[in-house]
């Protein structure tokens, strides 16, 4: 027996983890920022309370203000909640610029205003800012330590060694906290994909098909067009896998998979829901194109083969309605899909490998199973 082919790449928007500023943890992540500044602010504020380590008059005046502009953007976040990349980025900058106007503001830079400050913008970036913003950030850090250590030093190579070390630092820091975020973006990624995906055709599966239905409803609303459903079961598959053993049905499975993934249209959804059943829901503009849609599926199955060339037909039902506001996405989804089911069996029963249309909707409500979770 050989092995099984590779699963086919799911039909349909493949789910991608959001960036965490525009997520669904974006009012989180905006908050994050905002403590970060607030806890600079508030700690750079209590130097204004140490004798001699401000220099008097402007310099007090300027670095009260720079920690009052810290706190300020802090509280402004944390208040709005939300934050762009842009932003973050632009903020991340300002950051580095503070701590020029810090060190010009002190007596003793190398004793109160070391570039450990840095750390602060460094964390923001690594954790929020994509790579080529990373990278500005990066040489934007070495240039102010630069800035910073300059005056505090007479001999070339003391400064550069000094800044090589604290820049250097604050960067792989930096760096490697941003591929750490990386490699758990990938796995989140990664953990989403198999909680939507069938392990044995790759597939979407139900859980998938129920988070699709909001989007499927708006579309079809938008465009003012119909859903169809299309529920394909394959023929005397049983039989198959009693005569020929479950791998040979695995086999077949994969390639029918194969076939109609590479049918279905960019937009529809094509799921596993169990079995030898499979759906496919999208929009279509009238019951005549659902029609077509069915025809091409139905030849779709019953042109794929495994390695050892074994077939299978499939007996299609179909089912289209026109969306109807107000009502839930989840629940019409599964009349649809039911109605779908019936016109399937229906089909068999006038001799299979064909395509049967259901009746007008009825209404049920949606069984636990079939709810998000």
């Amino acid at each position: 027996m050989t092995s099984p082919e590779p699963a086919p790449t799911p039909a349909g928007p493949m789910p991608q983890v959001t960036p965490v500023l525009s997520g669904p943890d974006g009012g989180l992540a905006a908050l994050a920022v905002a403590a970060l500044l607030i806890t600079g602010g508030l700690m750079g504020s209590l130097n204004l309370l140490v004798e001699g380590v401000l220099r008097e008059g402007a310099g007090r005046w300027a670095y009260g203000a720079t920690m009052l502009l810290l706190l300020s953007l802090g509280v402004s976040i944390a208040v709005r909640g939300r934050i762009s990349p842009r932003h973050t980025f632009v903020l991340v900058l300002v950051g580095d610029l503070v701590y020029l106007v810090v060190v010009l503001c002190i007596h003793d830079p190398l004793r109160y205003a070391t570039p450990l400050m840095l750390l602060f913008p460094a964390l923001i970036a690594a954790w929020f800012l994509e790579l080529r913003q990373l990278w500005v950030h990066m040489l934007v850090t070495a240039a102010v330590c630069l800035m910073a250590l300059w005056p505090s030093y007479d001999n070339a190579i003391g400064l550069g060694v000094q800044v090589g070390v604290s820049a250097g630092m604050l960067n792989a820091a930096a760096l490697g906290v941003f591929l750490l975020r990386r490699r758990v973006q990938r796995l989140l990624v990664a953990t989403e994909n198999l909680t939507r995906l069938d392990p044995l055709t790759g597939l979407f599966n139900r859980r998938y098909l129920v988070e699709q239905a909001p989007r499927l409803w708006r579309q079809a609303r938008r465009e003012g067009t119909r859903v169809c459903a299309m529920v394909l079961d394959l023929d005397h598959f049983k039989r198959l896998n009693d005569q020929f053993g479950h791998g040979a049905g695995d086999q077949l499975l994969t390639a029918v998979a194969r076939s109609l993934a590479a049918t279905v249209r960019p937009a529809d959804v094509l799921a596993r829901t169990g079995g030898e059943e499979l759906v496919v829901v999208g929009s279509v503009s009238d019951a005549a194109e659902g029609r077509r849609l069915a025809e091409r599926l139905r030849a779709a199955v019953a042109a794929a083969r495994t390695p050892d060339g074994y077939g299978v037909t499939a007996s299609v039902g179909l089912a289209v309605a026109r969306p109807v506001d107000g009502e839930d996405p989840v629940a019409a989804l599964w009349r649809l899909v039911d109605l779908a089911d019936a016109a399937m069996y229906e089909a068999k029963r006038r001799g299979r490998n064909r395509v049967a249309t259901a009746a007008a909707p009825r209404a049920r409500s949606p069984r636990p199973e079939e709810t998000p979770a």
